[in-house]
């Protein structure tokens, strides 16, 4: 997915008393600047259905082998300049802000607990935690033999692993069921590409075998010898085959080839440790194959038969497996069957279709079940005794929040660890006693310096859409802020993939609210907020109706006085970029500024080509342009396709030169077109970075780097120097 990867992490609290007072503005404009640079123009004419487009900056695109080349060819070359051309201007009108820029970097990484450890679970006699060290970038992964007393035992010290690279991310740990052998998966360019190693944790050697060009993730077999991972199309990026590993063989199984570009697949293994589980998934159809974990060269036995339109999650239960599935229920049921007639036909129901609650997600235990159900925007925890069938709901107390099944191994237990948070809480780690309805806080999120949730307000409004829909709307804000008009307000939305947005804590937001804005999350179609009719009437034919609700939203909030045009400001990213590229074409009066992050912009281009990553798994997403109706109906959104001469918000755009979710000349082209056709003297920046891809950079706090240029861009269009 063109998922949302720049996600704003947590901080701690700097009081400043001036900040909820009216701001007296400075007027600022682009004529401040030195002008700005100009991307030269090569016509190149695309054609479909009868339609020809000119897009005067498709020259700006390069391969993979060009950018790892060791010597630029000339056409690199040329963008690169443009590019660090356009770097250069970004710093030099944001220069002003350096030392802002510096403060809120240390604001941000001051309220992170520098030498931290998260809660350790249980699994297969060991304890397992992740800790940080101070000054370090990356985690350290540890385990604990049977007490939390004894000696710990590094797995991967991902500080000494990445030495020497500008980009380093460590996923996918699998330790094999005898506990002696620790699969890993390691991405040095930050194109989602992992290369999987072994270590023999009895000796800390890192093992020969080393396999390249997989997703990251794996299943050990039980028999401690063969591990199941999933290899990538090297064009395409898509997920496509499920290979068998042997340790010490060089000569890898193929055991399952995707024939469908369609669809992603990949590989886990059941909570049971009884079956490896091969997983297909589209935006339509899921689609799973057993393989035995106690035989791992059996051949995959499909669950049941594909189906064009049918979604469903399964899991593993003594003698039988649960089944979470939309056939004949729009908002998902919950099936079960036994695990030698898995076929359709043998489910049979436990909880029905409701047409209010949208079923997300199953924990089995051996005398529960746990469903994590989603009613009017937030998330129920239901826990459900399988022997009397009892159940009841935990209560969470507050208007907007986000609470989600953690981390639970064992089977054998009466805890379930669960997460929560809102707009005001830190996230906090909690293990509840389902049998004695009592729970316990293991940990909650430290914010150094200190952090009052009763010094912010939180608010969950309902908006009316255009069409009578109810949108949701999770604000917060600090207490004293004036809600006059005059306050500037962020508003934040994604609207893709049923993707939600929750309300959840960051601590780096404080960095805002402490200088009086106000933060909004709508909740708009294409998400699943509201139930999967919300994620329906946001996609395909129905897309317009997410930026409409954005739109919507922004117009209501100006009605209430939370804001003002002056003082209002939009932020997306990747698909949620998509609508702040729609947003800015439809709306732009409604706007003083606008961030638009990694942004997916030039639709109709990137779904014709289908040897650009994600492109053809997401037809059922956006549509197939092939198709006439679809194409016509994409062109009239599409942001880079729809730019036209009027004025448009300030604005800033962040790329990374390997992002391979979105390709970095989307924004690139957008902003080059922008910058030749808006009559407006706002401010339109670029900043690509030069060494990273769709999350920004790697490393616990270089990414915040990229967060305090937001923050001091979005200051600075509010006068605020402090």
């Amino acid at each position: 997915m063109r998922t949302q990867s720049v996600i704003i992490v947590l901080l701690s609290v700097m009081i400043v008393a001036a900040c909820n007072q009216p701001m007296k503005k400075k007027s600022i404009n682009a004529s401040q600047f030195t002008a700005p640079p100009v991307a030269e123009k090569s016509d190149s004419v695309l054609s479909m259905h009868g339609h020809t487009r000119i897009d005067q900056y498709f020259w700006m695109r390069l391969s993979d082998e060009q950018k790892m080349a060791a010597k630029p060819d000339a056409q690199t070359q040329k963008v690169y300049d443009y590019l660090n051309a356009e770097n250069d201007y970004t710093n030099m009108v944001l220069q002003s802000t350096n030392d802002l820029q510096d403060k809120l970097f240390d604001e941000i990484v001051g309220r992170i607990k520098q030498t931290d450890e998260s809660v350790p679970y249980f699994k297969n006699g060991y304890w397992y935690y992740v800790r940080y060290e101070e000054g370090k970038e990356y985690p350290i992964y540890c385990r604990k033999a049977q007490s939390l007393d004894n000696e710990e035992q590094i797995l991967i010290n991902a500080n000494q692993r990445a030495e020497g690279y500008s980009y380093y991310n460590v996923s996918g740990l699998q330790v094999s069921n005898n506990n002696k052998i620790l699969a890993f998966a390691e991405d040095t360019l930050s194109r989602r590409i992992y290369t999987i190693r072994f270590m023999n944790l009895e000796t800390g050697e890192i093992l020969p075998d080393k396999i390249d060009n997989t997703t990251g993730g794996g299943a050990w077999a039980n028999d401690n010898q063969h591990f199941f991972y999933t290899s990538k199309d090297q064009v395409s990026l898509l997920s496509n085959k499920i290979w068998r590993h042997k340790l010490g063989n060089d000569k890898d199984v193929l055991v399952y080839k995707e024939k469908d570009p369609s669809y992603y697949i990949g590989v886990y293994k059941s909570k049971s440790d009884k079956y490896v589980i091969i997983w297909n998934g589209s935006t339509l159809s899921s689609d799973y194959h057993l393989v035995p974990a106690d035989n791992p060269t059996a051949k995959p036995v499909n669950f049941t038969p594909r189906e064009a339109v049918h979604e469903y999650d399964i899991v593993h239960f003594e003698d039988k497996f649960y089944i979470v599935t939309n056939w004949d229920a729009k908002n998902f049921r919950l099936m079960e069957t036994p695990e030698n007639a898995t076929s359709k036909e043998n489910w049979k129901e436990v909880l029905p279709h409701r047409e209010d609650v949208l079923l997300e997600e199953l924990e089995i235990f051996k005398d529960y079940l746990v469903v994590n159900e989603r009613k009017n925007a937030l998330n129920q925890l239901r826990i459900m005794n399988q022997h009397n069938g009892e159940e009841h709901y935990l209560d969470f107390g507050e208007p907007a929040y986000v609470a989600y099944i953690s981390t639970n191994p064992e089977f054998d237990s009466n805890q379930l660890r669960f997460a929560y948070s809102s707009l005001t809480t830190p996230s906090s780690t909690f293990d509840y006693n389902m049998k004695e309805r009592t729970k316990e806080l293991k940990k909650q999120q430290e914010v150094v310096g200190g952090h009052n949730p009763l010094d912010y307000v939180t608010e969950r409004l309902y908006i009316n859409s255009r069409d009578g829909e109810q949108i949701p709307v999770s604000l917060v804000y600090k207490k004293g802020t004036p809600v006059n008009g005059k306050s500037p307000l962020l508003l934040y939305a994604y609207g893709s993939y049923g993707n939600t947005i929750d309300p959840y804590f960051s601590s780096t937001r404080l960095s805002l609210l402490n200088r009086g804005y106000i933060y909004a999350i709508a909740h708009i179609r294409g998400g699943q907020s509201m139930g999967r009719h919300w994620y329906d009437n946001g996609k395909m034919f129905n897309k317009i109706n997410t930026f409409n609700d954005y739109i919507d939203c922004a117009k209501a909030l100006i009605e209430m006085k939370y804001t003002s045009p002056k003082h209002l400001y939009g932020m997306g990213g990747s698909a949620g970029g998509l609508l702040m590229g729609a947003v800015a074409n439809m709306a732009p009066d409604l706007f003083n500024g606008i961030i638009a992050q990694v942004p997916f912009v030039d639709v109709v281009s990137t779904m014709l080509d289908e040897t650009i990553p994600l492109t053809t798994n997401e037809f059922d997403e956006w549509g197939n342009p092939k198709n006439e109706e679809s194409y016509y109906y994409m062109l009239s959104y599409s942001p880079y396709d729809q730019v036209k001469e009027q004025a448009y918000p300030h604005m800033l755009v962040t790329t990374g030169l390997f992002d391979s979710q979105v390709q970095y000349w989307e924004p690139a082209k957008w902003v080059a077109k922008l910058r030749d056709m808006k009559t407006d003297n706002n401010l339109l920046l670029l900043y690509c970075n030069m060494d990273t891809g769709h999350g920004g950079a790697s490393g616990r706090f270089e990414q915040y780097k990229d967060v305090a240029k937001e923050y001091a861009f979005l200051l600075m269009l509010e006068g605020i120097a402090e």
